[in-house]
């Protein structure tokens, strides 16, 4: 039972990640290599402050306000790139925060931040409530998608200068974007510290960018049902087949490349277009 909720909450936890990276990349079009940055600042303020003594409820706020307010910050960094450009300036803050957090004592340097306390729920309790913090986080890119914003996340990311001649500030919601998305990101890295009770620098790395980038791509990007099945699928098959976890890139990265190799709209678009044959099928 205790294994079955340790599942659940890595699969919750790698969902609201994900999720908020699709909001970036997928809504705005923003490709994003630095998103295990944001979780690495929720995990890190989480942390701290439960050390400090501060209940679980009232640390997940500010890991997301911060992991936010660098979301912004790295958005204003990048505005005036785009594409590839992006994507480099993304990876330069994912390797700026990795190289910070090793330096810094009040961190724990490499040996990172240990002995954090648990969330005060039992491992059942503490499943359910993650798995309900990911269908919130759900519900709410759905609700953003299908808002006047997420048109607004759409058109930009379809075409930035068509939207800027039509008179929309395209830099404003490229930076809310980039809020939302590292907020769930700093929400997802809160629930992993106090999941694991230690935060190291590693578990942010560049590395754990890219994995999340293909979870995205691989589920549909853009998607909200094809990147939460990506996700959650993606983050226990390590679990499941120890082979896979000892080569767990490389299975990424097989997946990646079948995946824009014969089907580069992802898993959503595969069953999109696998329910319209079905329809035309029946009689």
């Amino acid at each position: 039972m205790q294994y079955a909720a340790s599942m659940a909450v890595t699969m919750g936890i790698t969902v609201i990640a994900a999720l908020g990276l699709n909001l970036i990349a997928g809504f705005c079009g923003q490709i994003s290599l630095g998103h295990a940055a944001f979780v690495g600042v929720g995990a890190y303020v989480a942390a701290l402050l439960a050390k400090a003594g501060v209940p679980m409820l009232a640390t997940l706020p500010p890991a997301m306000a911060i992991a936010a307010a660098l979301g912004v910050v790295t958005g204003l960094a990048a505005l005036r790139v785009r594409e590839d450009f992006l994507a480099i300036t993304t990876m330069g803050v994912n390797l700026l925060f990795v190289g910070v957090v090793r330096q810094q004592s009040l961190l724990g340097g490499e040996l990172g931040v240990s002995g954090i306390p648990g969330p005060g729920l039992d491992p059942t309790a503490y499943a359910g409530f993650v798995l309900g913090l990911a269908a919130l986080a759900i519900v709410f890119c759905l609700w953003v998608r299908r808002s006047w914003m997420g048109r607004v996340f759409a058109a930009v990311g379809e075409d930035e200068d068509t939207t800027r001649v039509l008179g929309i500030a395209a830099a404003r919601f490229k930076l809310w974007a980039f809020a939302f998305g590292s907020a769930l990101a700093g929400l997802a890295g809160a629930l992993l510290a106090y999941h694991l009770r230690i935060v190291l620098p590693d578990s942010f790395a560049l590395v754990e960018s890219i994995a999340l980038l293909s979870m995205v791509v691989i589920g549909g990007i853009g998607s909200v049902a094809g990147v939460t099945v990506a996700a959650a699928a993606m983050a226990v098959l390590p679990q499941w087949f120890q082979a896979i976890g000892n080569y767990k890139l490389l299975v990424y990265g097989g997946l990646l490349f079948a995946t824009m190799r014969f089907c580069p709209d992802g898993l959503a678009g595969a069953l999109a277009r696998a329910g319209r044959r079905w329809r035309k099928a029946l009689p």
